[in-house]
């Protein structure tokens, strides 16, 4: 069993930037692809990045294409996302998920484990 924490949200202005965390334990994190999703509220949850074990490839959504980037430390059981002239839009609640031993997708069907999300809040 997977447990994921995330941390880092808050409130920024437009044009700002925040990191958020995804601190992982309890499993074998190198073997895990991990995913950022968010959920703004009335809307479904939908895809925004991902980070793959084993190549450590990378996939954004076009909504945050160039602006958002994802890492990961396998020393720290961690992923990140760093999130870089934020707009209005990107308010919502970003979760992070991990899929064991998967190629990486958009689909949060793919993913097994999931954490409780963290709140970003960008004003105009």
């Amino acid at each position: 069993q997977v447990q994921l924490v995330e941390s880092g949200g808050g409130l920024v202005q437009a044009g700002g930037s925040l990191r958020l965390s995804c601190a992982a334990s309890g499993g074998t994190f190198s073997r895990y692809t991990m995913g950022w999703f968010r959920q703004a509220p009335g809307k479904e949850r939908e895809f925004v990045a991902f980070i793959s074990w084993i190549s450590t490839r990378t996939y954004y959504a076009d909504s945050v294409k160039g602006r958002f980037t994802i890492s990961r430390d396998n020393a720290k059981n961690s992923v990140y996302l760093q999130m870089n002239t934020l707009k209005p839009e990107d308010t919502a609640v970003y979760y992070c998920a991990a899929e064991r031993l998967g190629g990486g997708s958009s689909s949060s069907a793919h993913y097994d484990y999931w954490g409780q999300g963290t709140q970003v809040t960008v004003s105009s």
